[in-house]
């Protein structure tokens, strides 16, 4: 039994990866969704929660430049939240591509609110 489970650990983890990137592909076609309805209030929705995830990018950057210390970071086991995945050009980091995704996704969202209301 463990000779086959050690086998398959790899198809365990890629069914896990592939689950994982579907339930986020879900939730984030709320954008999509509002789009294709011409809904006007899907600021109320949107905002919130990519200020939320803005705030989450703005710490973890400060963490991964160590402007704040690693000893506030709420992971504590695995990999780090300071670990160098990328740096391409030796300045775009995985928090940095998140903290701009979220500024554009909420600058975006209130222009076309501004644009919606004239």
């Amino acid at each position: 039994m463990v000779r086959v489970l050690r086998r398959n650990l790899l198809y365990v983890a890629w069914v896990v990866a592939l689950m994982s990137m579907g339930g986020s592909l879900f939730f984030s076609e709320v954008l999509p969704i509002a789009i294709i309805r011409k809904t006007r209030d899907a600021r109320w929705y949107i905002l919130p929660l990519g200020v939320i995830g803005l705030v989450i990018a703005l710490y973890h950057n400060l963490l991964y430049y160590k402007i704040l210390s690693e000893s506030t970071a709420p992971c504590v086991q695995g990999v780090s939240c300071t670990f160098k995945f990328i740096e391409w050009f030796g300045f775009i980091t995985i928090p940095l591509l998140s903290l701009v995704a979220f500024m554009v996704v909420i600058v975006s969202v209130i222009w076309y609110t501004n644009f919606e209301q004239k």
